[in-house]
């Protein structure tokens, strides 16, 4: 995408200018640059890349097998590899081109110390924006998630908005009772942003050995599977985050343009790709145009014009 191709699709996320709402979403890129090799993609084509999750010291992740297909989407169980912070900063941000796109840094901890120490070391990168990824087992309460509970949730964000002045985006697990709870406070307690969904919990069998196919028991499903989940807890979260105009970065089974349409209507200010580079290694571009296209049409000056723009009926939950 050129410098002024598609301007209606550019908007300020964060205070970070995008030229694009796409997000290519961590882990599916790694660090960003090898997705540069793919012939016909250009960093260009995107709003911000973020990194594959960052620890405090390297991890070597999951036994295999850690991925797994499914009838609509896959599972993953890679756990958190990574080359460790000190790597990220030192290693690898010097060989990405922020003159092209946007990076966001994704971090992820064992302990709220870990969380803040990553944090803060990414503080005096040229890293953009911090994603804080409370997904995470919690080890010093008994390997819960931290965002699997609001105060536990609000408790790490508070933490690391303490020592960066970077924005800060919380990604959201749909794993939790009250999502809209969750989101509220976690921007009580200093989030710019959020992303709405991270993966949901599933598994596979092997019926012949009668064993998990993923190493680790359980993984985290993606791709069109989730979609109506995501859908949903896009516009939940919409309801709590608007009236602090919070934006929110949509994720969840985002295959084609309609689908980017949808999460933008639902109330995402930008959209997150992840498991559909796997089937179109080239599906940002195509999103890009077709998204531009949809709001020439439509009369729509800018991007800011759909977002949230759902017509509800004013119908109860089941009722029909």
């Amino acid at each position: 995408m050129s410098p002024g191709q598609h301007a209606n699709l550019r908007q300020q996320f964060c205070g970070v200018e995008l030229s694009s709402p796409i997000v290519l979403l961590s882990g599916c890129v790694g660090f960003g640059e090898e997705y540069t090799r793919i012939e016909g993609f250009s960093n260009r084509d995107v709003g911000a890349i973020a990194l594959k999750g960052t620890t405090l010291e390297p991890r070597l992740g999951n036994p295999p097998h850690r991925i797994a297909e499914t009838p609509a989407g896959m599972l993953n169980a890679i756990g958190l590899q990574n080359p460790g912070v000190d790597v990220v900063i030192n290693d690898i941000l010097p060989q990405l081109d922020f003159s092209e796109t946007r990076f966001l840094a994704n971090v992820c901890g064992s302990t709220i110390e870990d969380y803040v120490e990553v944090t803060r070391r990414f503080e005096d990168s040229p890293i953009d924006a911090i994603e804080i990824n409370i997904s995470c087992p919690n080890i010093k309460e008994g390997g819960v998630a931290f965002g699997n509970y609001p105060e536990m949730s609000a408790r790490v964000v508070a933490a690391c908005r303490a020592v960066t002045t970077k924005p800060l985006i919380t990604k959201l697990s749909p794993n939790q009772t009250d999502i809209q709870e969750n989101a509220r406070r976690c921007i009580e307690a200093g989030s710019d942003g959020l992303a709405v969904i991270n993966t949901v919990m599933g598994m596979a069998i092997d019926s012949e050995s009668r064993k998990p196919v993923i190493g680790n028991v359980q993984g985290g499903l993606s791709g069109p599977a989730i979609k109506p989940i995501a859908l949903l807890k896009v516009h939940q979260v919409y309801q709590v985050a608007r009236s602090h105009n919070v934006p929110i970065i949509g994720q969840g089974g985002i295959m084609n343009a309609q689908d980017a349409l949808e999460f933008l209507i639902a109330g995402a200010s930008t959209i997150g790709i992840g498991t559909g580079l796997f089937y179109d290694p080239l599906l940002c571009a195509r999103i890009n145009a077709e998204v531009s296209a949809y709001l020439q049409r439509n009369s729509m000056e800018s991007i800011s014009e759909l977002i949230g723009s759902l017509q509800l009926p004013g119908m109860e939950p089941g009722c029909g």
